[in-house]
């Protein structure tokens, strides 16, 4: 690694800890900081420091906040009844694009994965099955991602929710639209077979 100056050198070490980000990423963002004026980078160590100082977990569904309730759990004109589950607060964003959903959110904050040691007591599920014993939720929507540890998520899921007397669905997986049937992988083939749906 070239000699930088410690402060310059610094902060490419602390960008490099960011995901995604290497060492050439690291230098470009670096230098784009140093070129940049004070004001500048004081925006960008505020807006920094508000992150961690300004949000935390909604007491509802543990999505990402700046206050107590998020914005999902305060809608009043947001379906009640129905409850969609995700693993992180970004997975929601996926979601809201869609235009489509209206209903509320519950983030457990990861998936099971025995070989991370991520067991049911390391998710936000009891707060989940609290919201159920509630009442007021007639259909709790899975969507964890589609892969081992969200399969594996969703069933235990599954289980544990449909003795509660709530319908319990699974989001669709398959085929993308706009792709060819050609570069679909087998397991993606079978998702889309198994989730067909008559026309």
């Amino acid at each position: 690694m070239p000699d930088f100056a410690e402060p310059l050198a610094r902060l490419i070490t602390e960008f490099k800890h960011l995901p995604g980000i290497g060492q050439k990423s690291a230098q470009r963002l670096a230098f784009h900081v140093l070129r940049a004026g004070r004001e500048d980078a004081q925006r960008l160590a505020q807006a920094l420091l508000d992150v961690k100082d300004k949000l935390g977990l909604c007491q509802v569904c543990n999505n990402i906040s700046d206050s107590q309730i998020c914005q999902y759990c305060r809608d009043e004109q947001r379906d009640q009844k129905m409850i969609c589950v995700v693993e992180e607060p970004h997975n929601i964003i996926g979601i809201e694009t869609t235009r489509q959903y209206q209903g509320l959110y519950h983030v457990l904050h990861g998936a099971l994965s025995p070989l991370r040691a991520i067991g049911p007591e390391q998710l936000k599920i009891k707060s989940l099955v609290e919201r159920i014993g509630a009442g007021r939720v007639e259909e709790v929507i899975l969507a964890t991602n589609p892969n081992v540890e969200g399969e594996a998520t969703a069933v235990y899921l599954s289980k544990l929710l449909k003795p509660l007397g709530v319908k319990v669905t699974r989001i669709a997986m398959g085929i993308p639209v706009g792709s060819d049937l050609e570069f679909a992988d087998e397991v993606t083939m079978w998702k889309s077979l198994e989730g067909r749906r008559e026309l």
